[in-house]
């Protein structure tokens, strides 16, 4: 019997996806040695994360003593947009939570690309600077705000200190209890301690550029900015968009800082702190749980774009 064209492409098809999916002796192998690791992350980050979309499907209120759990399905997501109350508060975090990770990520940024080009630089006592520069980003966090808590402090912080000394301001500031300033306390507290770490990264992706290029850049006549413009920043940009990925995430899961110096008052709550207020302070495990899934997503989202971004960098080079 004749066979038809139409049926030897899809037994051809059939043959390659066989051949695809066989798996040769070495591909065993190297998926039990993944094996064990797999284990540990769905256990420790997949699982913990499964279990909390499971509580916010649930009406989890310690208040009440112990009292049935009923499941109400999405109904605390549905009070978190809706509840007038709850939807302004919930708001003005993601509104904190934004803006800090904008100005905080774009100034570190800025600070770190200069820090790192005037380390990447050959001179006396390099490696000096560039333990001592680390010093801020290798402090707890929590220490970190306790030390700002105390450079800011209305009656004896150095800062105020040193601006009347200076001529810059006439009486106190409330660095950490006025509505204007307190926002840009944490960003500099915080822009402060990560700095170097944004510099250690764009450092080790500007020490990958190969040298002939500058030096052949500097034969042609190219000035400083060229050198940066056609040739630094095209270089450095997966090392740039990594960085931020990093930061971005971390600024987005803002909590010791705004726990330590302001405790979310005065315009600071952030999504992890209001998180944090509902679970452990208002022991409603519930409604708390949908907060830090809808926290989840969020970050899950951005760093989605912006593996998107990377994605499409790493594509165009090749």
């Amino acid at each position: 019997m004749a066979v038809s064209r139409e049926q030897l492409k899809v037994e051809k098809g059939l043959t390659a996806r066989t051949r695809r999916f066989r798996l040769n002796q070495r591909q065993i192998m190297s998926y039990l040695m993944v094996l064990p690791a797999m284990l540990v992350i769905v256990l420790v980050v997949f699982f913990p994360i499964a279990q909390t979309f499971w509580f916010s499907l649930h009406d989890i209120d310690k208040r009440l003593g112990d009292r049935p759990e009923p499941f109400i399905g999405l109904q605390n997501y549905t009070d978190a947009f809706t509840q007038p109350d709850i939807s302004t508060r919930l708001f003005d975090a993601f509104s904190f939570t934004t803006r800090f990770a904008v100005i905080s990520v774009g100034l570190e940024f800025f600070l770190g690309l200069g820090v790192a080009l005037v380390l990447n630089r050959e001179f006396r006592g390099r490696a000096v600077v560039r333990a001592l520069i680390l010093i801020p980003w290798s402090i707890t966090t929590v220490v970190v705000a306790r030390m700002w808590g105390l450079i800011y402090n209305s009656e004896f912080g150095v800062l105020n200190s040193m601006l009347k000394g200076m001529g810059i301001i006439q009486h106190d500031l409330l660095w950490t209890a006025d509505q204007t300033l307190t926002f840009w306390a944490v960003v500099v507290a915080d822009v402060w301690k990560s700095t170097p770490f944004v510099a250690l990264i764009l450092l080790s992706g500007l020490q990958l550029i190969p040298a002939d290029l500058y030096e052949a850049a500097t034969v042609d006549g190219a000035s400083a900015w060229q050198k940066f413009r056609y040739i630094t920043f095209p270089a450095l940009r997966p090392t740039i968009l990594i960085a931020l990925v990093f930061r971005t995430i971390d600024a987005l899961r803002i909590f010791d800082l705004v726990y330590v110096l302001t405790e979310g008052g005065f315009g600071t709550e952030s999504l992890n702190y209001m998180t944090y207020q509902e679970i452990f302070r208002n022991q409603n495990f519930g409604f708390g749980s949908s907060l830090a899934i809808i926290t989840f997503l969020y970050i899950l989202i951005i760093a989605a774009i912006y593996i998107k971004l990377l994605g499409n960098r790493e594509d165009a080079r090749r």
